[in-house]
């Protein structure tokens, strides 16, 4: 099983860039990275072209696992979705050149008194159209449910059942430990998939706040919370989830006023005795 280190879980580390983050991936053994879209590539890429970007990562060996994130995708205005469509198109093309296939899109939050039948209306037809528009590209869309009331899909039932309808081999569900716990979701459920669609795993823990109200900043290393992990990771081994990577994302203050080198190699400390002990 390859680990992988999600940039946000260093993000208030003062003075960080993606290389700095590559380079301390590979100090400490981390054999993936996903790049954050929004900030770390577009600063490294005012100054750089991509393909340096590529050799670099190949310099370090260092593989790029997923583009994190495309945000808030569906439900939007024309403008808007075009916005995200234009966003999707670029990622692609830096996706070609540096080896990474999998974009990360999560849902629109905060939407003012619209139906959960719009929502998932409006969800189906966009993610057949930026399936689509990935596989020209040879890519792949995982949607990644927020575990939070007012993120318009955030349940992982919810997304599951989107992503049947969408029914593209390119487009499937990203699955974060943290928003799995954040609304409940059931095992239940998880139980019932294909593995196959669930194309990234995100390992966190969390602080045993009530269900609903979690954030963000309630994440934890793994196994230093409340989130039954073994069940998620033993559910996914049953259901056939053949990936073989995951990726520790954390967006915890606390952790961002630590030395980079020390979250880089407690990180890797704690995900691994999760990994070790489900995976062998």
């Amino acid at each position: 099983m390859k680990l992988s280190m999600n940039e946000a879980t260093a993000l208030g580390c003062q003075s960080m860039s993606i290389e700095q983050d590559i380079l301390l991936c590979e100090k400490y053994g981390f054999d993936m990275i996903e790049p954050r879209t929004m900030d770390r590539m577009r600063d490294y890429l005012e100054t750089h072209k991509i393909e340096e970007l590529d050799e670099f990562l190949k310099a370090h060996n260092v593989k790029p696992l997923a583009f994190n994130t495309l945000v808030f995708f569906n439900n939007r205005s024309p403008e808007g979705y075009q916005g995200v469509l234009d966003e999707l198109k670029q990622m692609c093309e830096w996706g070609k050149v540096i080896g990474c296939n999998t974009v990360i899109t999560v849902p629109t939050v905060d939407l003012k008194k619209v139906t959960r039948s719009e929502i998932h209306k409006s969800a189906i037809a966009c993610l057949k159209e930026m399936g689509s528009i990935a596989d020209n590209y040879g890519m792949r869309v995982s949607v990644e449910f927020i575990g939070h009331p007012a993120a318009s899909i955030n349940t992982f039932g919810e997304a599951y059942e989107i992503i049947q309808e969408v029914n593209r081999d390119n487009v499937g569900i990203t699955l974060d430990c943290f928003h799995f716990h954040g609304m409940n979701s059931s095992i239940d459920d998880l139980s019932k998939a294909d593995g196959k669609k669930i194309f990234i795993v995100h390992l966190n823990d969390t602080e045993d706040f009530q269900f609903g109200s979690l954030l963000d900043e309630d994440r934890l290393w793994p196994g230093t919370g409340c989130i039954n992990l073994d069940e998620i990771f033993q559910t996914l081994k049953k259901i056939g989830w053949a990936q073989d990577a995951v990726s520790l994302e954390l967006f915890r203050p606390e952790y961002y006023r630590m030395n980079p080198n020390d979250v880089y190699r407690v990180g890797k400390e704690k995900a691994d005795a999760v990994i070790k002990r489900n995976f062998g």
